[in-house]
């Protein structure tokens, strides 16, 4: 919204900085920590007031959580959307199709983990709605996003909202700058998906979500890889979204996907307004509101931007945690044996006596230098 500004730059020169997407990103950063420092007590006062016991623990996991993180309130998911949201709609141009494609994932998928966290809170178990039907909501979610990125690939530069909802509405063409998929380290090979980008952006965006959400175990333990991967996607959509600058990479130009950069400076912003009050030991979690919403968040930028294949690297914290679940569940079922002592995988370092300041810290490092590799990419071809 802010960005209009810049076409008053005739009558006041300095407006004319809100037309660079670095300065509105940096806005963007700075208007979500302090909404989140300044709304965050009460938004925790309240939920706690609201929910009572807080946050139900697994008898089945460490013993130590029923002691220290019993009776925190959840759905701090709320604090980071809340602030993700009114910061990207103040600095973002509205005119970029991307940014209220991935505002429609990262809203959608918020909703589906509020509602899993409400029904843990009301009826006190870890268990929340249905999972199938979960995961139903979300591949629809996604699929659908998919769709408009084809029909906002297809339908050129977009320079006002009647162009916005005509990008958004017409029927896609098959054969779009969306569906090609961009392989790293090879420069200009690209893979043409076709009428399958759909399903395969689908899952991206899903297992991106439910990826971030199965790390989120430990007080500060998702937030800071999530704001880290952030970054790094920050840097991916503003050069993807620049043609300048993509034809010197060698990367797929993306019309549109620079305004992305914003919105990835709003949900750091909020990132480390939420991480204020998650330290340990944590005044609030997150819950499934949070993480599901920033994961498919990351997802959606991955794919809008191109970079599907890079999300794995830079996210390869989130790839990893989930990994884990999926071999530990497939082993016991198959030999009735663990691979780990408890998966996720931070669990596991947890039963073998690392202190929960160390695997949080531990996993934040490796994170950090997974997303270094995952831009060195850019230039690596």
């Amino acid at each position: 919204m802010l960005s209009w500004l810049s076409e008053l730059q005739a009558w006041f020169s300095p407006l004319n900085l809100f037309r660079y997407i670095t300065f509105r990103a940096a806005g963007a950063t700075a208007t979500g920590l302090f909404f989140v420092f300044f709304f965050g007590p009460g938004i925790i006062s309240a939920l706690r007031l609201k929910q009572g016991k807080g946050q139900p623990i697994r008898e089945d996991g460490p013993q130590s959580h029923l002691l220290t993180k019993k009776g925190t309130p959840t759905m701090g998911g709320l604090m980071i959307l809340s602030g993700l949201v009114v910061s990207t709609i103040l600095w973002a141009n509205p005119r970029s199709a991307y940014v209220w494609i991935v505002m429609f994932v990262t809203i959608g998928f918020g909703a589906i983990g509020f509602y899993d966290d409400y029904l843990k809170v009301t009826k006190q178990s870890h268990k929340g709605f249905s999972g199938r039907a979960r995961l139903s909501l979300e591949i629809a979610i996604a699929g659908l996003a998919c769709y408009f990125m084809m029909c906002a690939s297809a339908s050129g530069p977009i320079s006002s909202f009647a162009d916005l909802f005509r990008a958004l509405l017409l029927p896609f063409q098959q054969d779009t700058p969306a569906t090609r998929l961009a392989v790293p380290f090879f420069n200009g090979y690209v893979i043409d998906l076709h009428w399958f980008f759909p399903l395969f952006g689908a899952l991206v965006i899903v297992g991106a979500g439910n990826a971030v959400n199965l790390t989120d175990g430990l007080d500060g333990l998702a937030i800071v890889p999530v704001m880290i991967a952030a970054g790094a996607f920050a840097t991916i959509a503003y050069l993807a979204g620049n043609a300048v600058m993509a034809a010197y990479l060698g990367i797929n130009f993306v019309i549109g996907t620079g305004e992305l950069a914003v919105m990835a400076g709003a949900l750091i912003g909020a990132g480390l307004g939420f991480l204020w009050f998650n330290a340990p030991p944590a005044q609030i979690f997150m819950g499934d509101t949070g993480s599901l919403a920033m994961g498919g968040l990351l997802g959606t930028v991955a794919v809008a931007t191109k970079h599907e294949f890079v999300l794995v690297i830079v996210g390869g914290l989130f790839v990893v945690e989930a990994l884990s679940v999926i071999v530990q569940v497939a082993s016991f079922k198959l030999t009735g044996k663990r691979v780990f002592r408890m998966a996720p995988i931070h669990h596991h370092f947890e039963q073998k006596g690392w202190k929960e300041p160390q695997i949080v810290i531990r996993f934040w490092i490796i994170a950090f230098v997974l997303a270094l590799i995952g831009l060195s990419t850019l230039k690596v071809r």
